[in-house]
């Protein structure tokens, strides 16, 4: 993933999720939309990978990794049912698929 490069090292703090929201959202404060909750979850996706290759044998890491990764594919199945455009764009923008 290419914007989330840098939560692979910490936590994702307040002001980065502000940011993620902003960009991906209509606004910082849109934290509903189902595009801003994608983009959230790739960033929790994307430091707990970088957590998991480092512990491989964290299990309960693994399982959360997994947990979200299910969360993110049912938020992306709704927004396809509901409105292709933005599901497209969406994918194009975090480069989830190939």
């Amino acid at each position: 993933m290419p914007t989330f490069s840098n939560y692979k090292d910490m936590q994702i703090t307040k002001e980065q999720k502000a940011e993620i929201f902003e960009k991906y959202g209509k606004s910082n404060t849109d934290t509903g939309s189902a595009e801003g909750q994608i983009a959230l979850f790739s960033a929790r996706i994307a430091h707990l990978q970088g957590h998991v290759l480092a512990n491989n044998k964290d299990y309960s890491t693994k399982r959360a990794l997994v947990m979200l990764v299910g969360k993110r594919r049912r938020l992306l199945d709704y927004l396809k049912d509901r409105d292709i455009e933005r599901y497209r764009t969406i994918i194009r923008e975090l480069g989830i698929r190939k």
